[in-house]
C-alpha cells in the first residue's frame, strides 16, 4: 500500500453506459500510484460514483485525464436523470485517509481544478474545505440551477468560477472540486410511488429543514421500480449516525402509512459507521472496533 493515502470519489454524469464509464476510468487503472476500490452506476440517477485511493501525485495525474475523457464522452445536452448535475465530471472530492491532511487535499484540489480548467476549458468551482466563499462551501448552492441554468448563472460576478472563464463548456458544463472529510452516500427506499412523501421526509431530516446537523437529503423518484427514495449525504457520520437517520425516516414514513422497504450505501463507507449502527441496535456493551476480525488484521498489516 502507498505510504500516503488520499481517497477520491469523482461523480460522473453517466449511469447508463458501462462502456463509457470504463473508458473514463482507464487513467485510474493505468496509474501505478492509484488503486480503484469501487464504482457503481445508477440508471435512475444517471450517475456513476467511482472510489479510488492513491498518492497526491498519482491522483492528480489520473483525475485530470479522467475529467478530459468525461468531457469527450458525455454530452449533458442529451443527459437526463433524477440526480441534480451541472457537469460531465460533476464533483471531485479529495479525502485524507492516511499520512495526509485536509490541507494536503485542499492543495491537491486546487491543482486539479486549475488543470481541468486550463486543459479542457471547463469552469471549476472550489467547494467544502476548499471553498473561497462561504456560500460555495455547500455543493448544493453551487449546483443550484443545474447544467441548463448555469449559462445565465455564471454571468453573475458572484458566481464567477474559481478557475477558468465565466463561460459554461457547451457539453461538459462546470465541475466542483474540493477537500472534505469522509461522506456516506446513503439512500432509503420507500414502499410508495408518491414523490411528495419522500420530499417531505427529506425536508424533515436535513439540516437546512431543521433536521440533523450533518445530513443532506432530497426525495428522488425511482420510476423504473415504481417507488421513491430519500437520497441522503451524511457529511459527518461520527456526529450524525446512520441509525439516527434510518430511524427518523422510518418514523416519518409511518406517519404516512408507508413502509421502508430497504436502504443502500453508494460507494464505500468507513467500517466504524456500520459498527456504530450494530452497537446501537444490538445494545452491545463495551464493544470496540478492534474486536472485528478484519479490523484486527488491518492493524497487523500496518505494523508490518
Amino acid at each position: 500500500m502507498f505510504s500516503q493515502v488520499i481517497e477520491c470519489v469523482p461523480n460522473f454524469s453517466n449511469g447508463r453506459d458501462p462502456e463509457v464509464l470504463q473508458k473514463i476510468m482507464a487513467p485510474f487503472y493505468a496509474e501505478k500510484e492509484v488503486k480503484v476500490l469501487d464504482y457503481s452506476q445508477d440508471e435512475d440517477h444517471n450517475r456513476a460514483v467511482v472510489t479510488v485511493i492513491g498518492t497526491a501525485a498519482g491522483l492528480e495525474r489520473s483525475m485530470v485525464r479522467a475529467a478530459g475523457l468525461a468531457a469527450e464522452l458525455i454530452d449533458l445536452r442529451k443527459h437526463e436523470g433524477a440526480h441534480p448535475r451541472m457537469g460531465a465530471t460533476d464533483v471531485v472530492p479529495f479525502i485524507p485517509i492516511r499520512n495526509a491532511t485536509v490541507e494536503d487535499c485542499d492543495a491537491l484540489a486546487r491543482r486539479v481544478g486549475q488543470s481541468i480548467a486550463e486543459k479542457y476549458g471547463i469552469p471549476v468551482y472550489l467547494y467544502e474545505e476548499s471553498a473561497t466563499r462561504p456560500e460555495r462551501q455547500n455543493l448544493a448552492n453551487i449546483r443550484k440551477g443545474q447544467f441548463e441554468g448555469f449559462a445565465e448563472k455564471i454571468k453573475d460576478p458572484a458566481w464567477a468560477p474559481d478557475f477558468g472563464q465565466a463561460e459554461v463548456h457547451p457539453s461538459a458544463g462546470v465541475t466542483a472540486v474540493g477537500a472534505r472529510e469522509p461522506l456516506i452516500a446513503y439512500n432509503i427506499n420507500l414502499g410508495t410511488d408518491n414523490l411528495d412523501i419522500a420530499t417531505a421526509i427529506a425536508k424533515k431530516i436535513r439540516f437546512i429543514g431543521g433536521g440533523f446537523r450533518y445530513c443532506k437529503a432530497m426525495g428522488v423518484d425511482l420510476a423504473d421500480r415504481g417507488i421513491v427514495q430519500v437520497s441522503i449525504n451524511m457529511t459527518n457520520y461520527k456526529k450524525t449516525h446512520l441509525y439516527q437517520v434510518f430511524s427518523a425516516v422510518k418514523t416519518e414514513a409511518a406517519r404516512y402509512g408507508v413502509p421502508v422497504i430497504g436502504s443502500e450505501v453508494i460507494g464505500l463507507l468507513p467500517m466504524e459507521a456500520l459498527v456504530d449502527t450494530a452497537m446501537y441496535y444490538l445494545q452491545l456493551e463495551g464493544f470496540e472496533t478492534s474486536q472485528v476480525i478484519e479490523a484486527r488484521l488491518l492493524e497487523d498489516d500496518d505494523e508490518k
